[in-house]
């Protein structure tokens, strides 16, 4: 691979660990430049490398807000498990479903998210716990242990902002708080997929381990800046990010 094409994935793979760690979706960024570097290359080890990169940034995150911040561990915990496993059954359903088939329905989530950030601008400023009913626990351990890993196993992107969205509209939580819970779900979510892709295809080692570096040192700059300048900036950034989101899987969608 030519060294411009190296140093372009590096600097890709540092803007992808800022975004994910404050607020998801780096991999918007990072697996459209890894297909665009590599066109010819197996698509599951393209996927198998955008894990290994994403991982490494994200539990640099989770750990990094776990120490300045009281996560939901009840909530992380049994979900981050069932993101394991979930997500490596969409990696192997990614064969035979294709990612296009959820398309529509991850539009549909999206544009009602925006919707609700924006109808409700107090909304995940600050932490308004809700009565910790069983149902509302359920649903939303079933929507990011569940439901949105297996969409991540399927190399669906935004799953991490997603997931915010399912602990700050279910529980209550301000947007940095949430941030930190789902980047413990997503480290489960990233872990299951990669399991899976490395099985299944030749991953870029080299190539990944060095990404994974640089998403890591973005992942530290994105947690400084989320914890700095609190759960305001984490709300712009989400709408952005649900933005970019939208335009590409309708592009995709339209293509």
């Amino acid at each position: 691979m030519p060294t411009e094409l190296i140093v372009m994935l590096l600097v890709v793979a540092l803007v992808a660990g800022w975004v994910d760690a404050v607020v998801g979706g780096g991999g918007l960024v990072q697996l459209p430049a890894l297909l665009l570097a590599m066109p010819s290359a197996p698509p599951t080890a393209v996927l198998a490398t955008d894990k290994l990169s994403s991982i490494a940034g994200t539990t640099a995150s989770a750990a990094a807000f776990a120490r300045r911040l009281r996560v939901d561990a009840r909530l992380a915990v049994p979900a981050g498990l069932l993101a394991i496993a979930l997500s490596a059954a969409g990696a192997v359903a990614a064969s035979r479903v294709p990612a296009s088939a959820f398309r529509p329905l991850v539009m549909a989530t999206l544009l009602a998210v925006a919707l609700l950030v924006v109808l409700r601008p107090r909304l995940g400023l600050r932490k308004r716990p809700l009565p910790r009913s069983a149902a509302a626990t359920v649903s939303a351990v079933v929507l990011a242990g569940v439901v949105l890993p297996f969409y991540n196993g399927l190399a669906g992107p935004g799953t991490g902002a997603l997931i915010l969205m399912v602990l700050t509209g279910l529980r209550g939580l301000d947007f940095l708080t949430s941030s930190a819970t789902a980047k413990i779900i997503n480290v489960g979510a990233n872990l299951g997929a990669l399991i899976t892709y490395a099985l299944h295809g030749e991953v870029f080692w080299l190539l990944g381990l060095g990404m994974a570096v640089c998403n890591t040192l973005g992942a530290r700059l994105g947690t400084r800046t989320a914890l700095r300048r609190g759960a305001g900036f984490i709300r712009a950034t989400l709408l952005c990010v649900i933005a970019a989101l939208t335009v590409k899987l309708s592009v995709d969608y339209l293509a």
